[in-house]
């Protein structure tokens, strides 16, 4: 082999090995930045978020309403984790998400925040907290902010919440919208699809284009035909996350006691159940009462002296 043959295998050999590391190294920070399944540590801020959807990558989203069950999806690997005013539903025994209040939402913000090291936390603003204007706005939302320590909020309506999310985001508020069914607006649609028909689609895209507009980082589409969530979701440079809206969204969201069969009675049939933990609590439940009433607990290991 002549000198200069050589030379040109040692350059092809060096430039292979470079190659070789640089693809390491790309996957190693895709692996560290990934929403789920990602090796970073550090709390998840909306810049991820955004870098998420440019990556093409889905993620998960769950609610939370307390501590405990916060640190279980936190430690799940779950990026998201939304104080939703379904809370009045599944956990304060309201029929409605109506009722809640603004001090409800704070109180249980709060705990999920102190229950989660990694999550980015969305509190939801709840019915007549933000419908008066943009003022009212954002003061409900600094209280969350402030009080609560999430790093984002949401807020029902497209076009017609446009002045809020503006002023939310002007004033360094980072602000989720949800369009479709809007559960505080069940006294006047009731829960049905939503977006059927030519007029509602198209209105139902105005108005996620408006909350992109506005400054929204990411858009939830609640009980949307799949086929129109899919087309919102390529016309959006933000993330869009589904509910009963097809597999085509960016992400996908979950009321938790519905995902983990804790919900009684009839559930929605886009929920799906991951676990059934009523079943699993009811057998505890009377397992304890059982031996309780049958004398066998507690046992002496179970006593001081």
């Amino acid at each position: 082999m002549t000198l200069q043959a050589a030379q040109e295998q040692s350059a092809r050999s060096s430039d292979g090995d470079k190659a070789g590391k640089t693809e390491k190294a790309d996957k190693a920070d895709k692996a560290d930045k990934a929403l789920y399944g990602g090796t970073s540590t550090r709390r998840i801020t909306v810049h991820d978020i955004a870098a998420a959807k440019r990556r093409g990558e889905k993620w998960p989203m769950l609610t939370a309403y307390d501590a405990m069950t916060a640190s279980v999806f936190d430690e799940a690997g779950i990026p998201v984790v939304l104080v939703g005013d379904s809370m009045g539903n599944c956990h304060l025994g309201y029929e409605t998400t109506v009722p809640v209040t603004l001090d409800e939402i704070a109180i249980l913000s709060a705990a999920v925040v102190r229950g989660t090291r990694r999550a980015l936390v969305v509190g939801d603003l709840p019915f007549g907290s933000y419908q008066e204007g943009a003022v009212q706005a954002l003061r409900s939302a600094t209280r969350l902010v402030k009080e609560a320590g999430v790093g984002a909020i949401k807020l029902e309506g497209g076009e017609r919440s446009l002045p809020q999310t503006e002023m939310l985001v002007r004033a360094g508020i980072p602000v989720m919208s949800h369009l479709g069914l809007t559960p505080q607006s069940v006294n006047t649609m009731g829960y049905r699809v939503q977006g059927r028909g030519d007029e509602a689609a198209h209105r139902l895209l105005r108005d996620a284009k408006a909350a992109q507009d506005a400054g929204a980082f990411a858009v939830v589409l609640e009980l949307v035909p799949a086929e129109l969530a899919a087309e919102v979701t390529r016309s959006l440079d933000i993330p869009t996350i589904g509910i009963g809206a097809g597999p085509d969204t960016d992400a996908q969201v979950l009321v938790w006691t519905d995902m983990a069969g804790l919900t009684g009675g009839k559930v929605p049939r886009f929920t799906k159940q991951y676990a059934n933990l009523r079943q699993t609590l009811g057998d505890a439940a009377r397992a304890f009462a059982d031996e309780v009433s049958g004398g066998t607990f507690p046992q002496p290991e179970h006593a001081f002296h």
